[in-house]
Formats: structure tokens, sequence, C-alpha cells
């Protein structure tokens, strides 16, 4: 087929575009920096440089497709001007959409986020019935969720639109802000990584980024239009991940339980100075308020309706420590 990959630098774009090509697919990648493009080289992928923002710049990488994934996104949790997270993962979007509508694309899939699900809450697990958060941590999912309830109205006079909500991805890939989590693997391997949000209890679910891929996938080829689709992995305390990290690696370090008040503390004076600077914060206050609370997943409707088989963290963390190694 002939596919249409947003974000196709990005860490799951990137990943998706590649897994797409060597299955013998002619892939169309849109790109906005050339630096960027070394990673997806390959004899089925042709490059196109635009921007999801710019909708003239998506008609030529579509005309022709079948197929269109949406990976492309606004992924950082803060910006000087906060207007463009929701400019990219809304009108991005709805650009992207729109592209495919006058191409007469047949399917398309959304990246979406487990976090516009909002948090757990003891001893339960969200899904995709869980209702919606009244209120939202970051602008990041707020957008994400506005994206998704504009989504679910266009599928019924355009092609069919499945949504995809990977939750807290890792593993081989760019090391950018969308993979935070291998980057705190890497620092712990160089012991450069001590710390511990609070008292290090709280639960997060984590996903090897090769399954988001197959997701992606699965989601394309039996997920239904108007659905949306939780594509997570093993549920895990901080305390946990650190474990089977020294467990995989034979390297113990002291950990700190860096408190959470301090963390609230350190994280506003960063963002004052982000915006004063205009320089991003390494944590803004949204973030340590959400590490008061568990975001408990459940994948059981993307198992059951996608066949969406996660590895556990173990295996996963595994080879993305002998892939950091090499």
């Amino acid at each position: 087929m002939k596919i249409f990959v947003s974000g196709a630098t990005g860490f799951i774009g990137s990943r998706l575009a590649l897994r797409l090509a060597n299955d013998g697919h002619e892939v169309h990648a849109l790109y906005r920096y050339e630096h960027k493009t070394a990673i997806i080289q390959h004899p089925n992928i042709t490059l196109f440089k635009g921007d999801i923002l710019d909708f003239d710049s998506l008609i030529k990488p579509v005309e022709g497709c079948s197929q269109i994934y949406h990976t492309a996104a606004f992924a950082c949790v803060w910006d000087k001007d906060p207007s463009l997270i929701y400019r990219q993962n809304i009108e991005g979007t709805m650009n992207v959409v729109r592209a495919g509508i006058i191409s007469g694309v047949e399917k398309i899939v959304c990246t979406s986020t487990a976090g516009v699900l909002g948090p757990s809450r003891p001893g339960e697990m969200v899904d995709e019935n869980t209702p919606r958060p009244l209120k939202y941590f970051i602008d990041y999912e707020s957008s994400k969720m506005m994206m998704e309830t504009i989504l679910k109205t266009l599928s019924i006079t355009g092609p069919e639109i499945v949504i995809v909500n990977p939750s807290r991805v890792y593993g081989p890939g760019i090391l950018s802000e969308s993979n935070g989590i291998t980057r705190i693997i890497q620092n712990y391997i160089l012991g450069k990584w001590r710390i511990i949000p609070g008292n290090g209890k709280s639960i997060g679910n984590y996903v090897y980024v090769e399954d988001v891929v197959t997701g992606h996938i699965q989601a394309m080829e039996k997920g239904k239009s108007e659905e949306r689709y939780v594509l997570g992995g093993t549920n895990m305390t901080f305390n946990e991940l650190f474990g089977v990290l020294a467990e995989l690696t034979g390297k113990r370090y002291f950990m700190i339980h860096f408190p959470l008040p301090l963390m609230k503390l350190i994280s506003g004076i960063m963002l004052l100075i982000a915006r004063i600077s205009g320089r991003a914060p390494l944590i803004i206050p949204a973030l340590v308020r959400k590490y008061n609370h568990n975001w408990n997943l459940s994948s059981a409707k993307a198992e059951k309706e996608l066949d969406y088989k996660p590895v556990d963290f173990k295996t996963g963390a595994g080879m993305t420590i002998n892939w950091l190694k090499k």
C-alpha cells in the first residue's frame, strides 16, 4: 500500500515508518527538519518536507495514499506560547484529516495519549470507558482530548478514524522528550539518576515502543471507526521500576526519595525562570502534581479487539538496555 505518516521523524513515527517500509509498503513520510531524516532512510520511504500547520504542504504527500497514520504532535509539556500546543494538536490534526478526505483516504489512525483518561482511583484501573476528567494537569492532555472530541464527529462523512492512546512509551529510538523514560534508563546505567519522586509508590503504565507500533498497525487493520484503544504495557510503581533496572543492570544505587513539596517549590522556580528566559524548564508544577496520583491502565479492549499483546516491562527494559549499551 501507499501510506502517509505524519511525525515520521519523531519517536513513535520513525519506528512506525520503518516497520511499514520493511513490510513492503510505500511510505510517504512528512518531516520538518532535514537533519532529522537520517533515521528514516529506506528505499520504500519517500520524504516530503512540510508542516501539519501548513495545509498546502500536505496535499502532495497524502495524494494517492489509502491510509494515514497521524503521529505528529506537540508532545512537550510547556511552551512559552501555550496556544501553539493547541494549534498543532488540534488544527494540525484537522489539516491532516482534511487532506485525507480530499485525497480519498480510506482509514486514519490518530495517536493520542492515555493521559486523556485521567488518573485512576486506588485499587482500580482506567480504560476507554472511564468518564472524562473535569480538569487536566497539562495543556498537552487537554489539547489531545479536544482533538479526540472533534475527530469523533468527522468520521461520519469522511474516512474511518481510529484513535490509539499509548501510555508512557520507552525503548530504542530518538532520545527526545517523548522518550523520556529511556533517557532515565540511560542515566540510571551511567549512575546519573538517583531520584525517585515522593515515596515512589505512585503507579504509572510503561509500554515498549515496538508494541505501540504494532498496536497502531493492528488498529489500522482491525480497529473500529470512532473507537479508541489504550496501548499500555505494565502497571508499576516508581520503586518497582527502579528495582527492575537494578536487577537488569546489576547496579544498585542509593536512591533519594525527593519530597513532592520540595519538587513543587523547585519546579515553580524553574517555571518562573522559563517564563522570563523563554527556555523550557526541566519540570513544571503540573507534572509534580501528577506524581500524587496513580495512572493504572487497562489495555483489555485492545487485547480483545486488536489482538494486542505487549511485553512486560522487564522484557522491554532488557531490550532497551541492550540497545543503549550498543
